[in-house]
């Protein structure tokens, strides 16, 4: 990120805006073992360019405020969205890149909510996975193949 623009800090901290504002707005789906965060299909952005990484994780971080585990949640549930990040900007395919949302995340906070409120693992990782499969593999893959179809959308994306 050696020429950080302004309009470029704008479109990064519009994706954490959106991040935050989507989590908090569907908050009843967004957290706890069964959770649709909607707002996950955005991860696949880095796939595009690697800096909306640090609005995603940005974005889950602040949204992870809210949680009803707090700072436990923007520890972990950050770290998971650190190493799925990582994973998906190098990526050699979108559907490659969606599933490391799923892993990290099922295991991590399937871990998280193991530790820190009593509910079973494997029950909780896979719940946890399967909403996070939902949200990045379906609808976020389904959402940008359809956004790909968009010449000026894809260079708005990324420049």
């Amino acid at each position: 990120m050696k020429n950080l623009s302004v309009t470029r800090l704008v479109k990064l901290a519009v994706v954490t805006a959106i991040y935050v504002a989507l989590t908090l707005a569907l908050s009843s789906l967004s957290y706890g073992n069964i959770q649709f965060r909607i707002a996950e299909a955005l991860m696949l952005l880095c796939f595009y360019r690697k800096d909306y990484g640090i609005s995603l994780i940005l974005g889950c971080l602040l949204a992870n405020v809210f949680s009803t585990i707090g700072i436990v949640d923007m520890l972990f549930g950050t770290a998971a969205t650190v190493l799925a990040v990582i994973c998906m900007m190098y990526s050699p395919n979108i559907y490659v890149a969606s599933i490391f949302p799923v892993i990290f995340n099922g295991l991590i906070v399937g871990a998280e909510l193991y530790w820190f409120v009593g509910l079973p693992f494997w029950i909780s990782a896979l719940e946890v996975a399967a909403g996070e499969f939902v949200c990045v593999c379906v609808l976020g893959i389904v959402l940008f193949k359809l956004l790909e179809k968009n010449r000026k959308f894809m260079k708005l994306l990324t420049e």
